[in-house]
């Protein structure tokens, strides 16, 4: 099997759930074939071994299934609704029908003409479904083909020609529209699909040319002008400009893209041009991933569809059981042979399972769409189920809830000093310092516009600071008990470095000349959706949100204080926040994990679903979590779970919509009034409405 060549194409024109199961078993038989799978929500055939497009075509010649290499980016041409061959057929059986109707109503159903009239609309319109259901048949495999053909041959043997040809027509239609439903489901994928370019202008030998993305290699250069998409992952290595990243990361304002700063294929340069040096294969783009990663999250079952599969198996036995006993035993006792056998076959029309097969794939495929195009990364149906579920959010704090990055967040002057001239001389320093924190303060300075100002004589004091000649000044700038080493530290400033302190910042003083003249305070600050989105959380139900860093006690207490966090856990170690997840996962809670992907892996993998922070840069957080935050944006958070939670109500609905429709129609058998136009607008009914329901999913936004 491994030597074995795998194959992937996309398909066309795949109707319904029931056609994609007997595609997959079509394939499976052709001779050089050994494993097919096919992933109903995508559209999508992976099969070991070898076969021609012909040949899988002609394996699904009965659905008019059109076959397509996945790597073909020249968009096929679809067959308009009105010009495909079922509905056109469809079309031809109603002007029977209708004849025979007519007829009918003029001189009575026994009159030859109408009978033959309404055969030709049930031989028109049914003419593969009953080759199907036959073969079916054959071999005891009893779908929802097989149940159709039984239902309409016996309605025929008994005489009841007009309502055999009235539902077949009304089959035929309800299929035509759960296809063109389905479609709809599938148009976020597919837009995903064709977001990013299929060529790209390539500086190349010293002149520009246009190649297709396949050809394109590592280490090319694009040129991207004004108003273009990019058609590869890469860095910016010339110019300046506005990229929108919506299409992957879902964030609605343009980001500034600068020299060296990451691209992605498939978004929009809006203002300058920009060179971008190839840092990615066309199939290993983010947006690359992201469509695979969705595709792959359609075809995983849920555990609600898991459980819809294995009830079908026993459910469809079961109504050709219940059927059998409605046409057989009520004659036993001395009723009307005739109208007991029309009864068990409306029972068989009625016991379709195709809306119950449909309710809970139509929502995944849905939900898990809608999410992608948000900038949330599902990656499996599974996942969707298990955050409705959640209770208990847990997060990291570096780079989560807080900014991930040190920034100045308090200046305190002597009071000879200006502010701002104090900031340019310690920015002067600091420029040449390697410190983590120095950046914090050029940054602070950068900000506040001062000029910029060389420094003389630097010298880095390890372990306590930097000094270095500004403008005449000698300039010293470390820690505070440094700066106590070089001059009084005034009584007030003593006290004001304790305070700042205590609320878990990190405190520097500035010497110049010998006087004490500023202290500085550095912390990661906390983003400002933090609290917001934390407040959301409880609001829609979250019931406990719990904070896991390694830092230091005093200043998780202090932030998850001001984010109003109901448990705050510190000081931990990797393996140290994998058991708070399993201490908080007790008993049947189901507990989230968010993080960066990569250092907070134990702890993500043991969450009941792990979410990671900023999808679109980190190859790991798409690998390692359930579910990415592409734009690496706490506020996708609450839609998350918001739709989760949508989506197990309306599984829930469809499949209360499923079974309860048929329930109806089945209790009509007791006084004896279920017909066969009653049963197929059940089921149809059913699934449209099943279908119809799971569409609104693609409603919810954030």
């Amino acid at each position: 099997m491994e030597d074995t060549k795998q194959n992937e194409y996309r398909l066309e024109n795949l109707s319904c759930a029931n056609c994609a199961a007997k595609f997959e078993k079509n394939v499976s038989r052709l001779p050089q074939v050994e494993a097919a799978t096919v992933n109903f929500g995508a559209s999508k055939l992976s099969f070991a071994g070898d076969a021609t497009v012909q040949e899988l075509e002609s394996a699904g010649a009965f659905d008019g299934i059109r076959v397509v290499p996945v790597t073909q980016r020249k968009p096929t041409p679809k067959t308009p609704f009105f010009k495909r061959r079922e509905n056109i057929v469809s079309l031809i059986s109603l002007v029977l029908l209708v004849a025979g109707l007519f007829v009918s109503n003029q001189y009575g159903e026994t009159n030859l003409t109408a009978i033959l009239l309404f055969a030709a609309a049930i031989v028109v319109g049914g003419t593969s479904m009953f080759i199907d259901g036959l073969k079916n048949l054959v071999r005891l495999d009893f779908d929802m083909n097989t149940l159709m053909t039984i239902a309409i041959i016996g309605a025929a043997i008994i005489g009841e020609w007009r309502e055999a040809a009235v539902v077949v027509l009304l089959f035929a239609i309800s299929e035509a529209l759960e296809s063109y439903s389905m479609n709809k489901a599938r148009q976020s994928i597919s837009s995903l699909v064709d977001i990013a370019p299929p060529s790209a202008e390539v500086l190349r030998d010293g002149r520009t040319i246009e190649l297709p993305t396949e050809e394109i290699r590592i280490g090319d250069v694009l040129i991207v002008k004004p108003g273009q998409k990019i058609a590869m992952d890469g860095t910016v290595s010339s110019g300046r400009s506005t990229v929108n990243q919506a299409a992957i990361t879902g964030e609605s304002i343009p980001v500034v893209k600068k020299l060296n700063d990451t691209v992605f294929a498939g978004t929009l340069n809006e203002e300058g041009a920009l060179e971008v040096t190839v840092t990615k294969l066309v199939e290993d783009t983010t947006i690359a991933k992201i469509v695979h990663l969705v595709e792959d999250a359609q075809a995983e079952k849920a555990p609600s569809q898991q459980f819809i599969d294995k009830f079908a198996k026993y459910y469809t036995p079961a109504i050709i059981a219940i059927a059998a006993l409605t046409a057989v035993l009520p004659p036993l006792f001395g009723a009307d042979w005739h109208t007991w056998i029309y009864q068990g076959l409306a029972v068989l029309v009625v016991g379709c399972p195709c809306a119950l097969v449909v309710s809970t794939p139509v929502a995944i495929v849905t939900a898990i769409g809608n999410a992608a195009r948000q900038g949330v990364l599902i990656k499996g149906g599974v996942h969707l189920e298990e955050m409705g579920h959640i209770r208990t959010v847990a997060f990291d704090k570096t780079g989560t809830l807080t900014k991930g990055y040190p920034e100045v967040t308090d200046i305190i002057t002597a009071d000879e000093f200006n502010e701002q001239d104090v900031l340019r001389s310690v920015a002067a320093v600091e420029r040449l310092s390697q410190h983590p924190l120095a950046r914090a303060l050029v940054n602070a300075a950068d900000a506040r516009g001062s000029e910029e100002v060389k420094s003389e004589q630097f010298q880095s004091v390890t372990g306590k600071g930097a000094m270095a000649d500004v403008e005449g000044r000698q300039v010293a700038v470390g820690s505070i008990r440094w700066v106590e080493e070089l001059t009084e530290l005034p009584a007030t400033a003593a006290s004001e470095a304790k305070r700042l302190q205590q609320e878990g910042k990190s405190v520097m003083g500035t010497v110049i000349d010998g006087a004490f003249a500023a202290l500085f305070a550095v912390a990661d600050p906390i983003r400002p959706e933090s609290r917001p989105v934390l407040e959301r959380l409880k609001a829609i139900g979250i019931e406990s949100t719990v904070m896991l860093t390694g830092d230091d006690p005093n200043t998780a207490a202090s932030i998850a204080k001001e984010l109003g966090m109901d448990d705050v856990r510190a000081g931990l170690m990797p393996e140290d926040k994998l058991t708070a997840i399993r201490s908080l996962s007790r008993g049947k809670q189901r507990v989230a994990m968010v993080g960066d992907g990569v250092n907070d892996a134990p702890a993500l993998a043991a969450a009941s679903v792990g979410i990671a922070m900023g999808g679109a840069g980190t190859d790991a957080a798409l690998e390692t979590a359930d579910i990415a935050l592409m734009a690496d944006d706490l506020e996708q958070l609450p839609y998350t779970v918001q739709l989760s939670r949508k989506t197990l109500r309306t599984i829930k609905e469809n499949i209360m919509f499923a079974v309860g429709l048929k329930i109806a129609a089945l209790l009509l058998v007791i006084p004896g009034w279920l017909t066969l136009w009653i049963a197929i607008f059940a089921d149809m009914g059913a699934t449209l409405l099943v279908v119809l329901n799971s569409l609104r999913l693609m409603r919810i936004q954030k």
